[in-house]
């Protein structure tokens, strides 16, 4: 049996404010403890069809540590220690992989404790959210979890203003919303989908669906970058990126 598991996942994008704009397509996420095995044609830290690297998470791009950088974090913000960590990202598609947002998840015993939302633009920066209750109790789908933003995502909205964070993580599905506020603007954002175990079968029908894996996403990013700009939204150039690398 597969220790991964697929998210044959939907996506949608609201952007707020005068300058309306929405979108929606699939993505394809796994969800995975860090050393979990799954099937054939996918691999850890070497090449495969489809792949997962540790050097692509938890830490800058390309020099990730994975879950030791997750526990890490949780220490250093007075965190206790999950039981057990679970990666959800979209993988390496033939050695190729951009992750606008993934997500480390983190259990105890009662449930999921922390979440850290690793954010990346198309700028090549990374910043990560840490999120969890004030009492720091199990999160619940009803739990509305606030990040201020200081990462420069996308040159069409402002870095100020904050988030809004909801997951519910089940064995069958997975929910998250991200509600971004800024004034009047913002963006809302949505990653909802099944979960079911990885198999081959599911690899290769992934890929003939979706056969540039994050290439296409990339494309599609600047695809509704050039209908914003079309639209007249305002360009703000990139600032320097924040120095800390995970904040609340």
């Amino acid at each position: 049996m597969s220790g991964v598991d697929h998210i044959r996942g939907e996506t949608f994008h609201g952007r707020k404010g005068a300058v309306a704009n929405s979108f929606r397509y699939g993505v394809d996420y796994l969800l995975l403890e860090p050393e979990a095995a799954g099937p054939s044609l996918f691999s850890r830290n070497r090449r495969n069809l489809l792949s997962l690297w540790d050097s692509d998470h938890g830490g800058p791009p390309g020099q990730g540590r994975g879950a030791p950088w997750v526990r890490d974090v949780l220490a250093a913000h007075g965190l206790p220690e999950a039981d057990r960590i679970e990666l959800l990202a979209q993988p390496r598609v033939l050695g190729h992989v951009f992750n606008p947002v993934s997500f480390w998840l983190c259990h105890d015993a009662a449930g999921l404790r922390v979440v850290i939302a690793e954010v990346t633009n198309t700028f090549g920066d990374r910043h990560s959210y840490l999120c969890h209750r004030p009492d720091h109790a199990p999160i619940t789908p009803a739990d509305t979890l606030a990040a201020t933003k200081i990462l420069h995502v996308s040159p069409f909205q402002p870095i100020e203003g904050g988030y809004t964070f909801r997951f519910d993580i089940r064995p069958d599905r997975v929910g998250i919303w991200i509600d971004y506020t800024q004034g009047e603007g913002g963006l809302y954002a949505t990653l909802t989908g099944p979960r079911v175990a990885l198999t081959n079968a599911g690899i290769l029908r992934a890929c003939l669906r979706r056969p540039f894996g994050s290439r296409r996403v990339l494309a599609l990013i600047h695809w509704q970058a050039l209908k914003l700009a079309i639209k007249g939204a305002r360009y703000r150039a990139r600032p320097a990126p924040p120095v800390d690398e995970v904040s609340r």
